[in-house]
């Protein structure tokens, strides 16, 4: 069984809600267990908890939850792009898979709320590396 870690922005709480629960949904369908779930401010802010997640033995992959709607600037890049690449690093340094359920940028609202299913497939990714990695 795959033990996870959920990371959850609260930003734009209304869409990551329906992420978490289609996450949690689909890890309980797929046998994993959720472990622990940190709720950070921001997608900007996971890659912290996510380290905290990862440096726990009971813990084989962390699932990352977030939404980054565009605005009237470039933000919505930058924090997308940053905390990718800290997230990959970071299981690269743990040797453990952190998957990608963030969706943006470049995203309106009516295009995050067709995306919440992407909450799955990172629960989905998780499980599938577990697998074929020999972590479970």
């Amino acid at each position: 069984m795959a033990n996870l870690g959920f990371v959850v922005s609260e930003f734009n709480r209304d869409i990551t809600y329906q992420m978490e629960l289609l996450g949690r949904e689909h890890a309980q369908f797929l046998g994993a267990k959720i472990i622990s779930v940190l709720y950070v401010p921001g997608v900007f802010d996971m890659p912290i908890a996510a380290r905290k997640l990862l440096r726990r033995e009971d813990i084989d992959a962390v699932v990352t939850i977030g939404c980054v709607i565009q605005g009237e600037t470039a933000h919505d890049e930058v924090v997308v792009s940053h905390a990718a690449r800290k997230l990959m690093d970071l299981s690269l340094e743990f040797d453990k898979p952190v998957t990608l359920g963030i969706t943006g940028p470049k995203m309106s609202r009516p295009d995050a709320h067709k995306r919440v299913d992407y909450a799955k497939r990172a629960v989905e990714a998780a499980v599938k590396l577990l697998q074929r990695l020999g972590g479970d």
